[in-house]
């Protein structure tokens, strides 16, 4: 059994919790301590869940033996020194989403689990959904693709803190806040794990007063070695709402997509108007499946795939940042 101890105490971690009961129902993972800088807080954390062990003391734990990997659910800009250091012990790394905020630190965590022997994986759970496998399966039915078009957008109610004049982490620069780290890396992660990374990214972003992205849109080129390229769009937003479906546009067909993040209705026109319906049978709490990678890459499945396509994530929301023009 994987014993596992959790960073953090946010609404993401209990989902996490809830998803290792669900995967590791067969005993290949629980969740056997809770670590916070708060020790209240741990010890808050750690008795909803049932886990009888709580600290404050991350780097004790690590080194007591008591537990063989992380999952990380800090706020954005820690995750890189707290999976630096999870390695460093020996222990394999479970990150949340975004990984990193910048592709060379992944780069360097990922050689650096490789030299201890250890797994860094990071969950992003979309890409790990048994709608994604259904969206793969359809593909070829759509003939040459021309055109992918990805959307995430929830408003956060912690815009309400900064139209309040605060600054909560969620959108805190200096902790790696901002709607492309929160909500974006689903349509991007999507769109590379399914296309590769594009040759050229075009974006614009508008600001909030915080300084970070609250939304934006970005174009991503896919040209063709024979002139059958795509053009993919990736929107996200932490400041507005839609529930707009994504869509992946073929010549023989389209393929509809409820929601990015979690795909439960995929919905196929071809050319000629015929219409079919798919509807995806898979758990509520999606987070499960990307458990089960971790488990299966712990125990010896090769990751090199999976950090790869976080590395090519990265690379793209670098380049949105690089190129976006904050309006």
């Amino acid at each position: 059994m994987i014993r596992i101890a959790t960073i953090g105490t946010s609404v993401i971690t209990e989902t996490f919790a809830d998803a290792v009961l669900a995967a590791g129902a067969d005993g290949s993972i629980a969740i056997t301590a809770v670590t916070s800088r708060d020790a209240a807080k741990a010890r808050a954390f750690a008795d909803r869940i049932g886990v009888a062990t709580a600290t404050d003391d991350l780097d004790a734990l690590l080194h007591s033996g008591a537990v063989d990997a992380v999952y990380i659910a800090s706020p954005n800009g820690a995750h890189a020194a707290q999976a630096r250091t999870a390695i460093a012990a020996g222990a394999h790394v479970f990150v949340e989403k975004p990984a990193t905020t910048a592709s060379a630190e992944w780069d360097e965590l990922v050689a650096a689990a490789r030299d201890a022997g250890v797994v860094v994986f990071e969950g992003v759970r979309n890409v790990y959904d048994p709608g994604f496998a259904a969206i793969r399966e359809v593909l070829p039915e759509l003939g040459t693709l021309r055109r992918a078009a990805f959307s995430y957008c929830q408003r956060s109610a912690r815009y309400d803190l900064v139209l309040a004049g605060e600054t909560p982490a969620i959108f805190d620069p200096a902790l790696g806040g901002g709607a492309v780290w929160d909500l974006g890396v689903y349509p991007i992660s999507a769109m590379v794990a399914l296309f590769g990374e594009p040759d050229a990214v075009a974006a614009v972003s508008p600001r909030i007063a915080t300084g970070v992205e609250g939304a934006g849109t970005a174009l991503l080129a896919y040209p063709g070695p024979a002139g059958d390229g795509m053009i993919g769009e990736v929107t996200y937003s932490k400041i507005t709402r839609s529930d707009a479906p994504s869509e992946i546009q073929g010549e023989l067909g389209t393929l509809e997509i409820d929601h990015i993040a979690q795909p439960r209705h995929l919905v196929l026109t071809t050319i000629d108007g015929a219409r079919r319906e798919i509807p995806i049978d898979a758990a509520a709490n999606n987070m499960r499946y990307e458990v089960s990678r971790f488990v299966e890459l712990v125990r010896g499945a090769d990751p090199a795939a999976d950090q790869a396509r976080t590395a090519g994530v990265l690379r793209v929301v670098e380049a949105i940042r690089a190129d976006g023009r904050m309006v």
